[in-house]
């Protein structure tokens, strides 16, 4: 006869495997709902280079790039029962000089702006104030998948983060576009990225870069 710990160690054996094939499953269902994110619109509104402290701990004095922007994009078909939270971000990105040592095709990115967007079922995780959250609670009862959610449209949006670069120099950076990135993160299962390709009913991002820009001469601070 088998013991009691052996015993539990068998329902234990049972209880993990019948876990991890339930989330299996579960993971599974992402690959069943479509996702076609688009955007609309993705373009700087206003650009200045100053030359100062960028942050209270800078030690010296160096250029920096304040970058407003306008964006109009849809995303709520990455919402699914499963879907925990997105995570959206636009960067700033330029080539690296030809005469810098870095390899060949290198870029510069910069993320210039971010939010993270839950979830009905995850919106008692927002870093929100109490009455802002009881609002988002209330407003989302019942709903498991939220239509609304994901569809963005911001208008001359101030960046939330400055650029720099370690060479302490940006004014008349050529080449600088601006680019829509986003990061679903499920209940159950991996973590996934905007693709360049299309995986059978997910679409890839479109349109999420701007159109090329140069950024300007050294602004000087009131």
């Amino acid at each position: 006869m088998h013991s009691s710990l052996v015993r539990i160690q068998n329902t234990f054996g049972f209880f993990t495997t019948v876990a991890f094939v339930v989330a299996a499953l579960i993971a599974a269902t992402d690959f069943l709902a479509p996702r076609n994110p688009s955007v609309g619109v993705i373009k700087p509104t206003n650009v200045q280079v100053v030359r100062g402290r960028p942050h209270y701990y800078s030690s010296k004095k160096e250029e920096y790039a304040i970058i407003r922007f306008s964006l109009d994009a849809d995303l709520s078909s990455l919402f699914t029962w499963n879907t925990k939270q997105l995570f959206v971000y636009v960067t700033a990105e330029w080539p690296v000089s030809s005469s810098s040592s870095s390899s060949t095709n290198a870029t510069n990115q910069a993320v210039i702006w971010d939010s993270i967007i839950t979830s009905p079922s995850a919106d008692h995780l927002t870093n929100l104030g109490p009455i802002a959250k009881r609002k988002l609670i209330r407003s989302a009862q019942g709903k498991s998948i939220d239509p609304s959610r994901g569809k963005l449209s911001l208008k001359n949006q101030r960046p939330k983060y400055q650029i720099t670069h370690p060479s302490g120099r940006l004014a008349g950076q050529e080449d600088v576009v601006l680019r829509l990135h986003y990061n679903v993160q499920p209940w159950v299962g991996l973590l996934t990225w905007n693709k360049n390709s299309e995986f059978w009913k997910w679409k890839p991002l479109k349109d999420n870069v701007s159109k090329k820009f140069t950024l300007p001469e050294v602004k000087k601070k009131d």
